[in-house]
């Protein structure tokens, strides 16, 4: 019986020890090690996606996302000093009816927004990632009630936004499209 214990202790740690890259938490980002800052000044327009606050809602929740997943970035308005800026363009802005109720009315509307989205190493001076065509959606309906109307447009262009977000930081700390260096 002890000598079962006796190999049997060292074949689990044998067998536990080759598994140990399974179980390392992501700690680094896909971006290079220089970069410590981050801009992320305010996004642009095309004439097509003029609206509201859009490009604010855009710029503040990319802000929010870096500093929430970022994995200890430093995040600023304007490129001067950082080590890599995020640009992004609000190209298109599209509210469309998609249900019609009885009456022949919108009652259900989805919103596309296309964006694109550069991200620069300014250390380096090269691109790290680009997306020129950047789609999200998202729905909202309208109350049939007339007293209980509220304009759920808003509240959808904020989901888009942090939705949005979620996927330019996730795609740049998992390094996913993230352009490798050839060496």
């Amino acid at each position: 019986m002890k000598l079962i214990k006796f190999l049997l202790i060292p074949a689990f740690l044998f067998l536990a020890s080759g598994f140990t890259e399974c179980y390392k938490p992501v700690t680094n980002s896909g971006l290079p090690k220089h970069i410590k800052t981050v801009a992320v000044p305010a996004f642009q327009f095309e004439a097509r996606a003029l609206r509201y606050r859009l490009g604010s809602r855009f710029t503040e929740a990319v802000t929010r996302e870096v500093i929430r997943r970022g994995n200890g970035l430093k995040v600023q308005g304007t490129p001067t000093g950082a080590d890599a800026v995020i640009e992004g363009t609000v190209r298109d802005f599209s509210c469309t009816g998609v249900l019609l109720d009885r009456e022949g009315r919108a009652r259900v509307y989805e919103i596309t927004i296309i964006s694109a989205v550069t991200i620069r190493d300014l250390k380096e001076n090269k691109i790290l990632y680009d997306n020129q065509n950047f789609v999200f959606r998202d729905s909202f309906e309208f109350s049939s009630d007339p007293r209980s109307f509220f304009n759920e447009e808003d509240p959808a262009v904020e989901r888009i936004a942090r939705t949005f977000a979620e996927s330019v930081v996730s795609t740049v700390v998992s390094g996913m499209g993230v352009k490798e260096e050839k060496k």
